[in-house]
């Protein structure tokens, strides 16, 4: 089984920062990539961020402003969003592409979400 779990997202007023942390645990052989997507009140969920071994992608809409990181050791994948706009207000979903055995199929794994409101 593999869990994925975010933190730190909370209220921030406009001009803002935070940072985002996503942990995967249990089974797992090799993580290929890892994401940042949101979700915004009747909207459909869109893609922030990815990273694989490649290369990183953003949204226009974050470019400039918002970092992907990556912690292969700790499983671990992190974003830095910097001038933060009410626009940005969203849950945000960390996503990994990953086998759990060498003999396993590569699967996307989510986490619960973690919302980020930007709010003065």
């Amino acid at each position: 089984q593999v869990q994925l779990v975010e933190s730190g997202g909370g209220l921030v007023q406009p001009g803002g920062s935070l940072r985002l942390s996503c942990a995967a645990s249990g089974s797992i052989f090799n993580i290929y990539a890892m994401a940042w997507y949101r979700q915004a009140p009747g909207k459909q969920r869109e893609l922030v961020a990815n990273t694989n071994e490649d290369n990183t992608k953003y949204a226009d809409s974050v470019k400039g402003r918002f970092t992907i990181s990556r912690d292969r050791d700790k499983n671990a994948v992190y974003l830095q969003m910097n001038s933060l706009k009410p626009e940005d207000t969203a849950v945000y979903f960390c996503g990994a592409n990953l086998r759990r055995s060498r003999l396993d199929i590569r699967r996307d794994y989510w986490g619960q979400g973690t919302q980020v409101t930007v709010s003065s």
